[in-house]
């Protein structure tokens, strides 16, 4: 009786141990987390600076602003020749450059750029922060849609085999 029992209970413990020194399994595999929703100012998503598609935040033009200002000045630079030139082209106007097929196309200017969430405006009208909304088109063709920082201007900047182009400064009325 004694036998029996030991061998009912060496049975029991090892059909409770038998589930534990099961050969471990890998846990099951896991999808993927869902993509992102695209917000703005994520890296690779629409709005980010470096990369996917820019998200046109709204203009704001301070009065102050709007009256005091009316060109900027833009240094055009002709890498083979290694020569610049520089252009004063109005607000809100097209600029045909001579002799090349470059076409400029000038909207506002800032002289204090400040950028929130939901907008840019000008945090006053001193050249604290000058920066131009600007376009280059080459041919008829947009090469070039964004801002021209004056005082930096390896933030976004146009970038071309032939020419360079860069924001001087504002020209007040």
């Amino acid at each position: 009786m004694k036998k029996q029992f030991l061998l009912v209970i060496l049975l029991a413990a090892a059909i409770l141990a038998a589930p534990g020194c099961k050969k471990k399994q890998p846990p099951p595999k896991q999808m993927p987390p869902p993509a992102a929703q695209a917000q703005p100012g994520m890296p690779g998503m629409p709005g980010d600076p470096h990369g996917g598609a820019p998200v046109e935040k709204k203009v704001v033009l301070p009065a102050e602003v709007r009256d005091s200002w009316k060109a900027v000045k833009i240094s055009l630079e002709f890498k083979q020749k290694k020569e610049k030139k520089e252009y004063v082209v109005p607000l809100n106007s097209e600029f045909k450059v001579p002799d090349t097929d470059l076409t400029f196309k000038v909207g506002n200017f800032l002289p204090h750029f400040t950028m929130a969430a939901d907008q840019i405006t000008s945090g006053s009208n001193n050249p604290e922060n000058p920066a131009a909304q600007f376009e280059v088109f080459q041919g008829g063709k947009e090469i070039f849609h964004g801002w021209l920082f004056s005082k930096f201007p390896a933030v976004h900047p146009f970038t071309h085999d032939k020419y360079g182009v860069a924001l001087l400064e504002g020209v007040k009325k």
